[in-house]
C-alpha cells in the first residue's frame, strides 16, 4: 500500500448543490475547504506528493476525483461516472492525467463506471456492480486491466440499501486485512481475508483509507477506530462530515498511485 503521489480537487461554491442521497443537510462550505485542507495536509505527512486541482464550479460533485480515473503507475483508465451530471467531469481530468501518464484508457460507449466501485487488492481488482457502475463499464475495465496482467473479482452490491459504491462498504488495509460493512463479510469472495467488521451502526466508516504507513478514519466512529487501531494499524482521525453529507468518504477524496 505506497503511494507516492495523489490528485486531489478542491470543493467549490457549488458543492452544497451536487448530487447526494444522505439527507444529512447541506455542508458547510467553508468547513468542508478546512477540512480539505486537513485531507490534503494528511497526505503529505504521510509521505505523498499532493496535487491540488482548482475546483470545477460547473460540476458541484468534482471534489470527489476518485470516480472520474483509475491510476495505476504506469497506466490510467478515464472513466464514465454513472451519474449523467457527472458524465462530462471525466473529460475535464484527462489533460491531468495526461502530464502524468502515457498509457491512458477511456470507458467508453454505453458503459457506466465510477472509481468509488473499484477497490485493488494486490493484484487482483474488485468491481464493484451498482446504480453507478454498470456491467458493460465492469468489463471494459477488466478487460484493460487484464493487459497489466491483474485479474478481477465482480461484486454485485445492488442489493444493499443505501451502498453507493463498493468502496463503501469494502476497503483494503494491506497486511492481508479487509475492513467491510457487516453485510458484505460473509461472501465468499473476502472468506480468505482478515476481516475487520465495522457494526453496522458505524457503517458508513468502512471507507477508511490506508496511506503507506497510515490509515486514515473518519471522525466519530469510536468502534470502527478501536478496530483499526487494536488491528495494529497506525490510524489518523479525520473529520469529513461536510463530505458525508454529499455522499462521499475519505477515498473518495483523491486520486492516489
Amino acid at each position: 500500500m505506497n503511494f507516492t503521489h495523489a490528485i486531489t480537487r478542491k470543493p467549490g461554491n457549488s458543492f452544497p448543490y451536487g448530487i447526494t442521497t444522505a439527507a444529512l443537510g447541506k455542508p458547510d462550505l467553508e468547513l468542508a475547504l478546512t477540512q480539505h485542507n486537513q485531507y490534503c495536509a494528511d497526505l503529505v505527512q504521510l509521505g505523498v506528493q499532493v496535487d491540488v486541482l482548482p475546483a470545477l464550479e460547473l460540476f458541484p460533485d468534482s471534489v470527489f476525483v476518485e470516480d472520474v480515473a483509475i491510476v495505476e503507475p504506469d497506466f490510467a483508465v478515464l472513466t464514465s461516472p454513472g451519474a449523467i451530471p457527472r458524465r462530462d467531469e471525466a473529460q475535464e481530468m484527462l489533460p491531468v492525467l495526461e502530464l502524468h501518464f502515457k498509457r491512458i484508457y477511456q470507458i467508453e460507449g454505453n458503459a457506466t463506471l465510477d472509481g468509488g466501485d473499484i477497490c485493488k487488492v494486490d493484484d487482483v481488482y474488485y468491481l464493484g456492480l451498482s446504480a453507478r457502475t454498470n456491467l458493460e463499464g465492469v468489463q471494459q475495465l477488466a478487460a484493460i486491466l487484464n493487459l497489466f496482467g491483474y485479474r478481477s473479482v465482480l461484486i454485485d452490491i445492488r442489493p444493499l440499501e443505501s451502498v453507493l459504491h463498493l468502496k463503501s462498504a469494502v476497503n483494503y488495509l494491506g497486511d492481508h486485512t479487509m475492513l467491510l460493512d457487516p453485510r458484505l463479510a460473509k461472501l465468499d469472495e473476502f472468506a480468505d481475508f482478515n476481516r475487520l467488521i465495522v457494526p453496522l451502526e458505524e457503517a458508513y466508516a468502512a471507507n477508511c483509507l490506508r496511506i503507506n504507513d497510515g490509515v486514515l478514519v473518519p471522525f466519530g466512529f469510536p468502534q470502527t477506530l478501536e478496530l483499526v487501531t487494536n488491528a495494529g494499524y497506525d490510524a489518523m482521525l479525520l473529520d469529513v462530515s461536510e463530505y458525508r453529507k454529499m455522499d462521499g468518504g475519505l477515498s473518495c477524496l483523491s486520486l492516489r498511485w
